[in-house]
């Protein structure tokens, strides 16, 4: 199982979605708990957020395949049903 890369921003209101629903599915799911995340904020580490290609956040890679961006206006059912998918493919690798 490979780690997620997750960049995000701590104001942004579209990562503290995505963080709800992480912890959500893990409530659900408790084997999920096992995928590691590496959060990096971007404003902080542009230095990392540089070497990928992604223009919102919050954005997931697994490597360097990006699986999830969220965009403008994304519901937390929209989140959710990407968010569950990275947990999918990381588990799967």
């Amino acid at each position: 199982m490979q780690k997620i890369t997750y960049f995000h921003m701590n104001d942004c209101p579209y990562c503290v979605q995505a963080d709800k629903v992480i912890a959500e599915l893990i409530a659900e799911h408790p084997d999920w708990a096992a995928v590691e995340f590496e959060k990096i904020d971007e404003r902080e580490r542009p230095d990392i957020a540089d070497r990928y290609d992604y223009y919102a956040n919050p954005s997931m890679f697994l490597g360097k395949e990006k699986l999830y961006e969220a965009h403008l206006f994304e519901t937390e059912a929209e989140c959710r049903g990407h968010v569950e998918e990275v947990f999918r493919r990381a588990l799967a690798e």
